[in-house]
């Protein structure tokens, strides 16, 4: 009986052991609507660092943000991670994130690069691209002039309804006013050269192609043809010039990929050692020798021959959180000028 009784006391012990490794398992649940190869040496080496196991679910962000929304407080989500600050502004908008208080992330990340409730992790730049047998680079330096009735049937863009033009068209409104910003607007879509359709990869093959003269791109997509080793994306690239918009004003018009915890984060204090691990050195070089971003850090040395071939640039410090604020605006505006 004793002997019995021994066994059945080492199981239960041996059970309660199993159930408390479980229990403290650090953990952090990412919801991602960034979908590139690069971000897996990103998250394996938080995990080295850390030992928190990464369970991810990617999709695009309206599905993760309607799944956050249908989890309720039930959620296991601990992060939402995306690209544009009109997409971070939507999921603040639901009510989804909650503030994250860090000396680490106030330190590092620049204070017009963050809102109380999420962090931009990474920038790009929105240059103008010009098809060099077609449009003269000193009649494009600035977005303004991508109005100019010169440019006529020339302009090729991405939908109106888009979150890179969605946020352009957010901080034009900030530095021209929402008056000025419509009839830039109103100008851009009576130079198009076709209805908007594809990606900034369409709109810059359709500028070397000659199918338009000029449009807009994030710097990325421009820097991942100029790092690629297929000719003819190289091709490519030699038939354009890149143009940094106002830079004798207010600035290249800065895109962002970022993030926030959400309210009903399960593992907190997993989700704030991984935002200021995307602050860190390591994570910020991960951005952008791997994806062709830069680091939201300022004064980071990176190694990234594409970037530097782009050269330096005046960058709009316009706070990203106004970006935000004027999405629902921008939207009307593209609406009423007629940008599908």
């Amino acid at each position: 009986m004793r002997i019995k009784t021994l066994a059945a006391s080492l199981l239960i012990i041996a059970v309660t052991t199993s159930q408390t490794a479980v229990a403290q398992e650090k953990l952090l649940n990412l919801y991602s609507a960034r979908h590139y190869q690069t971000d897996e040496a990103l998250y394996a080496n938080f995990t080295r660092q850390t030992g928190i196991k990464i369970n991810r679910i990617e999709a695009k962000e309206d599905e993760l943000l309607e799944r956050i929304r249908n989890e309720g407080a039930k959620s296991p989500a601990d992060i939402f991670l995306t690209v544009d600050a009109a997409r971070l502004a939507k999921a603040d908008e639901l009510g989804l994130f909650a503030p994250v208080k860090s000396k680490v992330l106030e330190d590092r990340i620049p204070a017009n690069l963050r809102s109380p409730d999420w962090f931009a992790f990474s920038t790009r730049a929105r240059v103008i691209i010009a098809n060099r047998d077609q449009v003269r680079t000193e009649d494009v330096q600035n977005y303004e002039d991508l109005a100019n009735p010169k440019l006529k049937g020339k302009v090729c863009s991405r939908s109106g309804s888009h979150p890179y033009n969605l946020s352009l068209m957010s901080a034009l409104i900030a530095h021209l006013g929402e008056a000025k910003a419509e009839e830039w607007a109103r100008g851009v879509v009576g130079n198009f050269a076709r209805s908007p359709k594809g990606g900034d990869t369409d709109q810059i093959k359709s500028v070397a192609a000659g199918e338009c003269g000029v449009a807009v791109s994030n710097t990325y997509y421009l820097a991942r043809l100029l790092r690629s080793e297929k000719a003819e994306d190289r091709k490519l690239m030699e038939k354009i010039s890149i143009i940094w918009p106002n830079q004798k004003s207010f600035g290249a018009h800065i895109n962002i990929s970022g993030g926030g915890m959400l309210k009903s984060a399960p593992n907190k204090d997993s989700a704030v050692r991984f935002l200021e691990y995307l602050a860190s050195d390591d994570a910020q070089r991960y951005f952008a020798d791997g994806n062709n971003e830069w680091p939201a850090v300022s004064n980071l040395a990176v190694k990234n021959p594409a970037l530097d071939a782009m050269g330096k640039f005046k960058a709009d410090s316009l706070p990203v959180a106004t970006l935000a604020r004027n999405a629902a605006s921008a939207q009307k505006i593209y609406d009423r000028a007629g940008w599908k």
